[in-house]
């Protein structure tokens, strides 16, 4: 293992028996057992072991697994439920023993797994706290140095001294994390734990998660929160019934985690019929509504890789200024234009076409694709057809670079039809993504050479639309205000 590397996963699988009844929990061992003794004859060993091994059969949690973090790296692992997420992590902090393969580690590793594991209800949250601070290996000497940072951090008051049963969810989260990350570790493991908490408390352990990575502490986060995994991450791994299907780029990798999420959806609406070939519809554009570039301004995509599920594949990406000239430099507050084609490669219906814009600190900064801006598409589009996307985006960003991911989905017509009416989280579950490109272009948005008002257009990480206004209001006799408007 290398030296910057912390954590070394090699052929990692955990089975567990699965009997085939109640009894042979009980006598499979048994015989198991009485197989190996050297007194017996051959015979009757070789019978004994027969029957232990047809008593169960082995359930892979895991298989085959294999993958490094690498030291001040945050490394993400998600999958479906029942993938192996909390197996590997349990594998990784030492609670659990692997049945095949190993883990290499390169210093101590401080776990979060489920919430409130290894606090005692009946203690106190100062008795939990030095209690939970030895197992992990700190002195008496040094806990005392560390409580009163780890009590304000968690900032549950008086509650310190109260038994940790009376605490809600939120609170015992807060003082696991508070513990947890305040022991001199090189990895920190956490498993669903920053779910529970307030949204201020997140932002205060993400801030200091942040902190640690930078002093070179490598984070494993596992989380059903996508968001959270490509804003945090920088790599992600992929799991599905106990194997890895992807390890990578973390915004790759979700791409990946919702074509499986959608994977019997999809099916089910292809083989009920509701793709059945029929007469495309047509979107005819007129004047500079779909201008399209010529051929030089496309990047090249032959090294891009493509989220698909087969049903389509990306042909043309470019990034373009006001004129249609390819840009890769816009001062702020101009518009850009994004010009981007799919190949189908099987019938489909109501297309969804978007992008996001992603920071360097890769949190999405903007995303929009037709369904939000209200586009009008093609309710049926055959195989062998291309559809063509243009997005002009006036670029009142901060300064700074950034990168585009761009993605074609779909919505069965009954659907898109009831669009208006369904939830957000209706709809998501409803759309069916069909080809994703991840980190596609880049973009750099630099200051104005000069203009109205003045050069910066704003602070921050977008522009907000809005208006301000000034008034002086002079205090005259008799208690009257005179309003001079500025």
């Amino acid at each position: 293992m290398s030296s910057n590397t912390v954590i070394e996963v090699e052929n990692l699988s955990k089975a567990y028996a699965i009997w085939t009844s109640p009894a042979a929990r009980l006598h499979g061992p048994l015989l198991g057992r009485v197989g190996q003794l050297p007194f017996l004859p051959l015979g009757t060993r070789k019978l004994c072991k027969r029957l232990s091994h047809e008593s169960f059969r082995n359930f892979y949690a895991l298989k085959n697994i294999s993958f490094q973090v690498s030291r001040g790296e945050n490394f993400g692992i998600i999958g479906r439920n029942g993938s192996g997420k909390s197996t590997l992590l349990q594998v990784i902090a030492g609670t659990l023993a692997p049945t095949e393969g190993e883990v290499r580690l390169g210093g101590k590793v401080a776990a979060l797994l489920e919430l409130g594991s290894g606090f005692n209800p009946e203690f106190t949250g100062r008795e939990n706290v030095y209690m939970n601070a030895t197992v992990l290996g700190l002195t008496k000497q040094e806990i005392d140095g560390k409580f009163e940072e780890i009590a304000a951090f968690a900032d549950i008051g008086e509650f310190i001294d109260q038994p940790v049963k009376t605490y809600s969810s939120g609170m015992l989260m807060r003082l696991a994390f508070a513990v947890t990350t305040r022991v001199d570790a090189e990895v920190i493991v956490i498993d669903e734990a920053l779910a529970v908490g307030d949204i201020f408390f997140r932002q205060k352990c993400y801030q200091h998660l942040e902190a640690l990575r930078a002093k070179g502490v490598s984070i494993v986060l596992v989380s059903h929160g996508m968001g959270e995994v490509e804003q945090f991450c920088q790599r992600a791994a992929l799991l599905h019934h106990g194997q890895l299907v992807f390890e990578g780029s973390a915004t790759e990798a979700v791409k990946r985690y919702y074509l499986i999420e959608q994977e019997e959806y999809a099916q089910s609406v292809a083989s009920g019929g509701a793709l059945s070939p029929r007469p495309a519809t047509s979107l005819v554009t007129t004047g500079d509504e779909m201008a399209w570039p010529a051929p030089e301004a496309f990047l090249d995509l032959s090294g891009v890789r493509q989220v698909s599920n087969g049903w389509a594949r990306c042909t043309a990406v470019a990034v373009c200024d006001a004129e249609g000239r390819p840009c890769v430099a816009f001062p702020q507050g101009e518009t850009a234009s994004f010009f981007y084609e799919f190949e189908l490669l099987q019938d489909i219906e109501a297309p969804i076409g978007g992008l996001e814009i992603l920071n360097d600190k890769n949190v999405i900064v903007h995303g929009k694709n037709t369904l939000e801006y209200g586009s009008e598409v093609p309710l049926n589009a055959g195989a062998g057809g291309r559809l063509r996307f243009r997005q002009d985006i006036s670029l009142e960003l901060a300064v700074g670079e950034y990168v585009v991911t761009i993605g074609l989905a779909m919505l069965a017509n009954s659907d898109y039809q009831q669009r208006g009416s369904m939830s957000h989280a209706e709809l998501h579950t409803k759309l069916i993504r069909l080809c994703h490109l991840a980190r596609v272009a880049m973009f750099a948005v630099v200051y104005r050479r000069g203009g109205q008002p003045v050069q910066l257009l704003h602070h921050g990480v977008a522009n907000l639309p809005g208006l301000c206004a000034v008034t002086l209001v002079e205090h005259v006799e008799a208690g009257r205000l005179n309003e001079v408007s500025a």
